[in-house]
């Protein structure tokens, strides 16, 4: 008869066909679809949970160009789909304003979805994103106008400040969305800046749309002095954190 091992292997099953000898239909049928000879070959029978983590679709929500190209780069496949809402926040602690907003946004995609005509929500986890610039406790977000987008240079130039992005992720499952969210913080520090250099910056308008004002991948990267923490959380997105959360979910989003 012939001898078959059945053993798991990263969520797979492997079965390691041993000896040739009396291979019965079933058997001869398995080789035959994997190509296969009999002997010592390796059968990979990829078992319905490792299928289903790889039917994941992945939606991101938010309109973030930076977001997006974290993610490409990453080899993550996604969809775009960013959805307003009123936001609320109920803490002034930057770690736990940046999760709740995040998981406000991600619900925001989610009730979007959710009313989307023939819109199969099977596997979809949808990801929000939410960062923050903290400095001696105060929150900096995006600045209103270029006035205070000269005012926060000011303040956090020669200094070292933190960056907090939350992110969660929500995974549907049996009809109801699964709620998983973390932050990440990473400090930066700058070299002082002149009056003339912020104005300078501010003036290109690079800063409009960032939280604190300024763009560590832009022209801005030429004053920091050094980061302590996750690059890319500063750019908007923690991606190796994200891959590893969703690991321990068992969630493969590269696959």
């Amino acid at each position: 008869m012939t001898a078959v091992h059945r053993e798991q292997v990263s969520g797979c099953t492997a079965c390691f066909v041993l000896s040739s000898s009396g291979i019965n239909d079933k058997y001869k049928m398995l080789l035959q679809r994997f190509r296969l000879r009999p002997f010592t070959e390796t059968v990979i029978l990829i078992t319905q949970e490792r299928e289903e983590l790889h039917m994941k679709k992945i939606v991101l929500a938010s309109a973030s160009p930076r977001r997006r190209e974290l993610l490409s780069q990453v080899g993550v496949a996604f969809e775009v789909k960013p959805a307003s809402g009123e936001e609320r926040i109920t803490s002034a602690e930057p770690a736990k304003v940046v999760e709740e907003l995040s998981r406000q946004k991600a619900m925001f995609t989610a009730y979007a979805l959710e009313e989307e005509e023939n819109r199969d929500l099977r596997d979809v986890v949808v990801i929000g994103a939410d960062t923050v610039v903290s400095y001696e406790g105060k929150i900096l977000g995006k600045p209103a106008d270029e006035t205070a987008a000269i005012e926060m240079l000011a303040m956090l130039q020669g200094n070292t400040h933190q960056v907090y992005t939350g992110v969660t992720l929500l995974i549907r499952e049996k009809g109801r969305w699964k709620a998983h969210t973390f932050h990440e913080c990473t400090d930066v520090s700058f070299y002082p800046v002149t009056e003339e250099e912020i104005k300078e910056y501010v003036n290109s308008k690079d800063p409009m749309d960032k939280a604190g004002s300024y763009g560590i991948q832009g022209a801005w990267g030429a004053y920091v002095k050094g980061i302590r923490g996750d690059y890319n959380n500063v750019v908007g997105l923690p991606v190796a954190r994200l891959i590893y959360e969703t690991k321990k979910l068992g969630m493969n989003l590269r696959g």
